[in-house]
Formats: structure tokens, C-alpha cells, sequence
């Protein structure tokens, strides 16, 4: 899990970046929300994949 999210962080864009670490509170959450959501997006593809491999040698 912490790989996944490590990627995340990695590839997560200058805006998000620099909007981190804003001092308008709307600003800094804004970029939080955005982060927060593209972790979310890849832990749920790496479940539904795991899910699909699973299934898949289950056969």
C-alpha cells in the first residue's frame, strides 16, 4: 500500500504541489482533496486488480 501511494505522490502534478503548501486555506484544501482522491483512485485499481487475478487463478 505504501508503494502505491509513494507512486502518487510521485506523480502528482506542480499545481498540487505548490497548492500544498498555500496559505489560502480554500487553495491548500483544494490541492488535498485533488490528492486525496488520486490516492484513492489507484488504491480501489489495485484492489479491483488484485480482485481480478484472484478470481482469475481461482479457475
Amino acid at each position: 500500500m505504501q508503494a502505491i501511494i509513494l507512486a502518487v505522490v510521485e506523480r502528482a502534478p506542480q499545481w498540487v504541489r505548490r497548492d500544498l503548501e498555500a496559505k489560502d486555506i480554500g487553495v491548500r484544501a483544494r490541492a488535498e482533496e485533488t490528492l486525496a482522491a488520486m490516492i484513492t483512485a489507484a488504491l480501489k485499481g489495485e484492489m479491483a486488480q488484485a480482485t481480478r487475478t484472484a478470481a482469475t487463478t481461482a479457475d
